[in-house]
């Protein structure tokens, strides 16, 4: 597998697809290693004509993690909500550094960029801060950053951030009735059991989690940066989210001038595999007419 360092971290990545077609370069979420871009979503997009680019965030995966302790959830949102962001040892800006390394490891200039969950804040935050190099946004299943916009209900927030018991059982069991909390109705329970273990036995060290969630408490509201934003941007939302509730969708697309937004029914705060269709052709169809466009000013 390729990999890539930035200021000593070491960042896996892969690709697939040719070389020569448009580059999409995927971001995965809060803990997901970047296997969570399943084959087969990653072979729809090929099949379009795209170079597909996927890697491991920091603190994810087989990246390198970060050796930093952060507070426990409910002290971080204290500590957050006093104005304290020091206790985050990098803030989502770094990740999007992150990504522009592995685009120049790829030898690429400019992608278009997915991004779901919290990899759609990385995305966001890439394009805001490094426009050039992002030829297109996606932003799935994601908010902007301000406070109250696609927060969860205090349930589901109870579920997510209890801690995971010891053990390798009891860890697959509780992510997976985690998985299953925050999905939509067309959640394949043995299917989400195969995969989880699979990641867990590529990288069982959950400790990165905590940090990643700090970078996304810590970092600013990207409305304003957003509110500038000239990249074609489309905004991907399940209507049954229940993590990242709809009003995060809505506030995204509200935020980036011009911006499309979809609202796709069955969808929770997961990927289903019946949705991949719907999904990748979402996505090719707007990068297609981006591509479309900027031949078009060049003519």
């Amino acid at each position: 597998m390729p990999e890539t360092t930035r200021e000593s971290l070491t960042l896996h990545w892969d690709e697939a697809g040719p070389v020569s077609g448009p580059p999409i370069l995927l971001i995965m979420g809060l803990g997901a290693q970047m296997i969570a871009w399943r084959p087969g979503f990653v072979d729809l997009l090929v099949a379009q004509g795209y170079r597909v680019l996927r890697f491991d965030n920091r603190d994810s995966g087989l990246s390198d993690a970060i050796d930093h302790r952060v507070p426990e959830i409910g002290d971080l949102a204290r500590i957050v909500l006093r104005g304290d962001r020091a206790m985050a040892p990098y803030l989502l800006s770094d990740m999007a550094q992150d990504a522009v390394a592995v685009l120049d490891a790829a030898g690429v200039e400019a992608a278009h960029v997915v991004g779901a969950s919290m990899g759609g804040m990385i995305a966001q935050q890439l394009a805001i801060d490094e426009p050039a190099r992002v030829r297109s946004l996606t932003s799935i299943m994601s908010r902007p950053g301000s406070r109250w916009a696609g927060l969860p209900s205090a349930q589901i927030a109870r579920i997510v951030t209890t801690p995971a018991p010891s053990g390798r059982d009891g860890q697959l069991a509780h992510e997976l009735a985690r998985q299953e909390a925050i999905a939509g109705p067309l959640f394949d329970r043995a299917a989400m059991a195969a995969f989880l273990e699979e990641s867990f036995e590529r990288n069982p060290d959950r400790s990165g989690t905590p940090r990643q969630l700090a970078a996304i408490m810590a970092s600013p509201d990207r409305t304003p940066g957003l509110r500038k934003l000239a990249v074609p941007s489309l905004v991907i939302h399940g209507r049954q989210d229940r993590l990242v509730r709809l009003s995060g969708g809505h506030a995204t697309a509200r935020a980036i001038p011009g911006s499309e937004l979809l609202v796709v029914d069955r969808m929770g705060h997961d990927l289903p595999v019946p949705l991949w269709p719907l999904l990748t052709d979402a996505i090719g169809g707007h990068i297609r007419r981006v591509e479309r466009s900027s031949l078009n000013a060049s003519a």
